[in-house]
């Protein structure tokens, strides 16, 4: 078998990704893609933690564009990202991985709460841990709840699973000229304004010099690549 060259990763989903083709909520063989994904570098030996975002069910952002107050909209977008953590929690489980989910709002009837030391045993037990609602608080995206928490268990690589095969010095869809980065540098993602993630998980990641991936997860396979070292052919690596 391969050796990872990571022991433990934390896994940034979109929940915009967890659509597919649809327009709103789960897409059943999008989900059922990440929980084999997932199970395939459990199997390998990589302890694996995941934020997963809430923009397929509801996005704080969107809320107060519609006059809804900016603090009320991101407490029902954190509620949008237990919802499909759960949901990745039932389709990894059906596969065999014991799976454990924790919030860090307290809904103690259908999720633990987040403490520092009980996630990191559980990864120790081989168990997938899922972090939902964020970090608990207004106004911080789900990717500097990734971040985060990637350095609060200690974690080797936050690898964040995108649409697309990488960074690109301009948007990709639009223009087709676009030109993909193999590695870049923080700096250069914070001065470029390359979109990869909001600024101050960007700005987490550089302080605390821990390396970031940015990749296509909606090729099977994908994930497997990246933990074995191969995200120069299938993504951009931030350093």
């Amino acid at each position: 078998m391969m050796t990872p060259v990571y022991k433990r990763i934390l896994l940034k989903l979109s929940g915009e990704a967890l659509m597919g083709d649809q327009e709103f909520g789960i897409s059943s063989d999008v989900i059922s893609s990440y929980a084999r994904q997932i199970k395939e570098i459990v199997d390998m030996g990589v302890e694996v933690g995941i934020v997963i975002g809430g923009g397929n069910i509801f996005r704080g952002l969107s809320g107060e564009s519609q006059g809804m107050d900016r603090v009320t909209g991101d407490h029902m977008g954190m509620l949008a990202t237990v919802i499909n953590s759960l949901a990745l929690q039932n389709s990894i489980e059906k596969l065999g991985i014991p799976t454990r989910v924790l919030t860090a709002i307290e809904m103690p009837q259908i999720a633990e709460p987040y403490i520092r030391r009980r996630a990191e045993r559980h990864l120790e037990k081989g168990r997938v841990v899922i972090f939902g609602a964020g970090t608990g608080n207004p106004y911080f995206t789900t990717d500097t709840a990734a971040v985060l928490r990637a350095i609060e268990i200690n974690a080797d690589v936050v690898i964040k699973a995108t649409k697309v095969d990488g960074i690109y010095d301009k948007d990709p869809v639009k223009y087709t000229d676009a030109v993909k980065y193999d590695t870049v540098t923080y700096s250069e993602v914070l001065n470029k304004n390359l979109k990869v993630m909001d600024a101050a998980a960007i700005s987490l990641c550089r302080d605390n010099k821990l390396p970031l991936i940015v990749f296509n997860s909606l090729v099977e396979g994908n994930i497997k690549k990246v933990v074995l070292g191969e995200c120069n052919c299938i993504g951009t690596k931030v350093i």
